[in-house]
């Protein structure tokens, strides 16, 4: 079986790990989740992640976030454009999430970045997913 949304699955990864407490969270590699992983951890969702060269095949290690009393940090991963039904926003269109308490991941002409980020460089782009 073929996977045909591997930003779907990461998330999907992502969620199911913090909903169990797991402390990290392994899935395959690629350029994308890296820079989508960066962003997280930028922004204070994820504690750390690391790139293991093991194998054939490089691993996307993601160490998650929890509060003090040991909540995720991450309550909400929602993939936006998918791969049937691109979503795409222009830079005055970009959509605040939670009233500016969380972030939409964009791909953009400037890379990946965050919608606040996209506005601040008059970029609009892909809409990938929003994270609170």
């Amino acid at each position: 079986m073929t996977m045909s949304d591997p930003i779907a699955d990461m998330l999907t990864r992502i969620r199911n790990a913090s909903q169990r407490k797991h402390r990290t969270v392994s899935l395959p590699s690629s350029r994308l989740k890296v820079e989508i992983a960066r962003i997280l951890s930028e922004e204070g969702f994820i504690e750390s992640f690391q790139v293991a060269e093991t194998g054939k095949f490089p691993i996307l290690k993601l160490k998650l976030r929890y509060t003090e009393d040991r909540e995720p940090v991450i309550t909400q991963l929602s993939r936006i454009s998918k791969p049937g039904c691109r979503v795409y926003s222009k830079r005055k269109e970009i959509s605040w999430v939670l009233q500016g308490m969380g972030i939409s991941i964009l791909t953009t002409p400037k890379g990946v970045m965050t919608g606040r980020q996209a506005r601040r460089e008059n970029v609009g782009g892909e809409v990938l997913c929003h994270v609170y």
